[in-house]
């Protein structure tokens, strides 16, 4: 479906909002726009609307300098006055808080690990096209939220990586452990078993419950999609970032220990089947690093990025940092030349 994000704007009847490109790894990277001092962020995005999303059209991104966002609130205002409906996450990888329909906290993730470039909820059938994040207090150190354009990823990739991906598709596989990861609800919204199997049901996801009682999943998604507006090929999806490879070496050492090579919390193949090697997981690396833009975030700083177009990232940091994340516009990315299979049951698989 189309959105207010993926369509054609109107020239807008107020002016655009004045933009300046501020130093950072990319010169050429999306707009920052300086609004010291706004009294309302809800009435400034209001008033501003078409000029910003013309932007992030054009630019896959934006940043708003001194936007002023202070609580969850503010981000859930805006959230409204910028999209036309938020987004329920489903089917997280790991816990985060709500604070409203649509706005988060940030991902629970080790502050000295890095989060790698990827699209959100890129592995569920309905994702949001748009996402805001609001930073209400920077780290003392690190902690961007950098981002990379999804098309020149996938131009700058090599043609033999991209193509099987793109014939075959990828599989991610997930096992739900109480320890580790989110849980069945924080995924699911539910831990009844008929109600998880309806979800993945509906939503192209094989199962299998494991004789522990722990849910193990698979879904074969596209690698590439087309973009909803531009119809563009991106590089759409989560093979690195969730592939075993891109784990701390100790880490993935204790979690084979202690789950198997098959239990891992997830981990990502071809479409076939086949293991993601080593060596392709650090090509898809190196070319993200290659078109990564990072910026410092400043308090009240607010982010807006169009998901199918631009990954994002979140680098290691030091010091306390609260940046929420507002999840708007749901899409179905189409694809390109994948098509995947009925989900089923893996114990019924022959």
């Amino acid at each position: 479906m189309r959105t207010a994000l993926f369509r054609k704007h109107t020239t807008p009847t107020t002016p655009p909002p004045p933009t300046t490109t501020t130093a950072g790894s990319n010169a050429d990277g999306p707009p920052v726009i300086s609004v010291p001092g706004a009294p309302d962020p809800a009435a400034w995005t209001a008033e501003h609307r078409s000029a910003l999303l013309d932007l992030v059209t054009e630019h896959g991104a934006l940043t708003v300098h001194g936007l002023d966002l202070h609580t969850p609130a503010d981000l859930e205002a805006v959230l409204a006055r910028l999209t036309d409906r938020p987004v329920t996450e489903r089917e997280a990888f790991a816990a985060r808080d709500v604070h409203a329909q649509g706005v988060y906290s940030s991902t629970v993730w080790p502050p000295n690990q890095p989060m790698c470039m990827h699209h959100e909820l890129s592995y569920a059938t309905e994702c949001p096209g748009l996402l805001l994040f609001a930073c209400l207090r920077p780290p003392i150190q690190g902690g961007a939220t950098a981002v990379a354009d999804s098309a020149a990823v996938l131009r700058a990739l090599p043609t033999e990586l991209t193509g099987r991906f793109e014939r075959e598709g990828w599989l991610l596989t997930r096992t739900y452990h109480d320890e580790i990861g989110a849980t069945l609800t924080q995924s699911f919204g539910t831990e009844n078993p008929h109600a998880v199997e309806a979800y993945c049901r509906a939503h192209a996801i094989d199962w299998s419950w494991r004789p522990d009682g722990s849910l193990r999943t698979r879904q074969h998604r596209p690698a590439v999609v087309r973009h909803p507006a531009s119809g563009r090929h991106c590089w759409f999806n989560q093979i690195a970032f969730l592939n075993e490879w891109t784990m701390a070496p100790e880490v993935r050492e204790f979690l084979v220990d202690e789950y198997g090579p098959d239990g891992l919390p997830f981990n990502t193949r071809y479409g076939n089947g086949d293991p993601v090697p080593q060596e392709v997981v650090e090509q898809i690396g190196e070319a993200y690093a290659a078109h990564t833009v990072r910026r410092p975030w400043s308090a009240g700083d607010l982010m807006v990025v169009d998901n199918i177009r631009t990954a994002h990232s979140r680098e290691a940091y030091e010091g306390p940092r609260d940046v929420l994340v507002a999840m708007g516009n749901p899409v179905h990315p189409r694809l390109t030349t994948f098509e995947p299979p009925a989900p089923r049951s893996l114990r019924t698989a022959s």
